[in-house]
């Protein structure tokens, strides 16, 4: 088994096995209706069910080099993906949630998406501009896209608060990566973890009472894969953290939003060491 896509409840503190594969797989979204996962594999999306059906496939026209950074609309209706077959490096385009043709938004070149608006009208993705790594918002129609960092260190993985008062990324720029977040117009930079891990893509609860971590031994430099790592929870503002778990994943264990609808629960692959 190379990757098991599970899911994780809060509450019961209890894991379930959605589906396993000898496949790498990767980033969980759960569906705004609760009925299915997006995942992606060998460069398609994939819809899982949770009821043990093998995984189905995503139409997504040209685009055959998806990488994990991809999510849902607050309304269900369509899908942002990053993708790499048009321009030899990762864009953003858009695409109904049922599959089709896709739809180029961001111009500027790589750009990693990462999170939606609670309204649904922007995107929020990872740029990287003349090799800096910096966080940027974009509408859903496309036009000019909006810097919110300035290349203090290295910037990723941001993801939006339910309320879109803030937006939440990772970033190195105190030399260890660490939790900051940042209102969408660029205002407010704040610290948001102070810890001894490498604290990567933080995710928001839908509930708006929950931030959701995942975290590396403090000397691990980037987000690789097939490392042991820690699932961390704690209030929005960065209080009260605490562990959830230990695990053997990394890169692809939950790159992108990965909340269930209610805020209860939330998906995450589990990965074993490649044979």
């Amino acid at each position: 088994m190379r990757s098991s896509i599970e899911t994780y409840d809060i509450v019961t503190a209890e894991t379930r096995v959605v589906w396993q594969t000898e496949r790498l797989v990767e980033a969980p979204n759960w569906s705004p209706d609760g009925r299915y996962l997006i995942i992606n594999g060998d460069g398609r999306l994939y819809r899982l069910a949770f009821d043990g059906s093998e995984p189905v496939e995503i139409e997504t026209g040209f685009a055959h080099l998806c990488n994990n950074d991809h999510g849902i609309s607050p309304d269900g209706s369509t899908i942002a993906i990053s993708d790499k077959t048009e321009f030899g490096k990762s864009a953003i385009y858009l695409l109904p949630a049922s599959g089709g043709t896709p739809r180029l938004v961001t111009p500027n070149l790589p750009s990693y998406w990462h999170g939606w608006s609670p309204d649904g009208g922007a995107l929020t993705y990872c740029g990287i501009r003349d090799q800096v790594f910096d966080i940027y918002t974009i509408s859903v129609e496309g036009g000019e896209e909006r810097r919110l960092t300035q290349g203090e260190g290295r910037n990723d993985g941001p993801d939006w608060s339910p309320d879109g008062a803030w937006i939440y990324f990772n970033s190195s720029r105190t030399g260890r990566m660490q939790i900051w977040r940042v209102r969408p117009d660029g205002t407010d930079v704040e610290r948001v973890t102070d810890s001894p891990y490498g604290d990567w893509f933080p995710h928001p609860s839908p509930d708006g009472r929950h931030l959701l971590v995942l975290s590396y031994d403090g000397d691990v430099f980037d987000h690789p894969r097939d490392l042991n790592v820690r699932l961390r929870l704690m209030e929005m503002d960065g209080s009260n953290a605490r562990e959830l778990f230990e695990l053997f994943g990394g890169q692809g264990t939950m790159n992108v939003p990965n909340w269930s609808p209610k805020g209860d629960r939330f998906a995450f692959v589990r990965y074993e060491p490649e044979s």
